[in-house]
């Protein structure tokens, strides 16, 4: 299969139907997804859905990983914080954004975490940082952070993350309302956010 023709098709499609910047749109077409997802969902990597991708996990579908990359307004050397590094696709999409060494993700399951790792490293991104633990509690370690985005639902933005992300920069992520929406907040110098909601979305829940 040419999977290359498959990306840039995908790419044309998003361009399209999705009102999505040219960086972002880069980045989507140097990422190669079809290394991200299991051999037996190699085909469909290029289709615009999510996929399973075990530990009752999916990878994220592209106009959605790139739609969070607008709203989150990337720059090159911005500080990332990701919760749900999932198998690193998304993680990777970012890294072209702002560079691998810029971009930190926490996963609950130390068995995707160490294949993101091997994925991550084989397709070129091996700077990113990858740790297992609850990603309520965030990475302080490194912090404070630029932009936090969650890749998975949570009632709300944990009280941690909020907290290392800096004053004016951005969190990003789904939270349940009796659905999910996603919802983007700005920090303010009291430490509150202002709110956007985006629509409405579905994700698998925060561990």
């Amino acid at each position: 299969m040419d999977f290359d023709k498959k990306r840039d098709q995908l790419v044309e499609r998003l361009e399209t139907h999705r009102n999505l910047g040219d960086r972002t749109l880069d980045a989507i077409r140097e990422v190669p997804r079809h290394e991200f997802v299991p051999a037996s969902k190699r085909s469909a990597a290029y289709n615009d859905a999510p996929l399973p991708i075990g530990e009752g996990q999916t990878i994220s579908a592209p106009h959605m990983v790139a739609i969070m990359a607008e709203l989150l307004e990337l720059k090159a050397g911005d500080e990332v914080l990701e919760i749900g590094t999932g198998c690193g696709y998304h993680a990777a999409v970012t890294a072209e954004l702002v560079g691998p060494e810029h971009v930190y993700s926490v996963e609950y399951h130390s068995s995707l975490a160490e294949r993101a790792r091997e994925t991550l490293q084989r397709t070129g991104y091996g700077e990113v940082s990858v740790r297992t633990g609850d990603g309520r509690e965030g990475w302080s370690e490194c912090a404070p952070y630029d932009r936090s985005y969650l890749t998975c639902a949570a009632d709300t933005f944990p009280e941690s993350l909020r907290e290392q992300v800096r004053t004016g920069g951005i969190i990003l992520g789904p939270l349940r309302d009796g659905g999910q929406r996603l919802v983007k907040g700005v920090v303010q110098s009291d430490g509150t956010l202002e709110r956007e909601t985006h629509g409405r979305v579905r994700f698998v829940p925060l561990k």
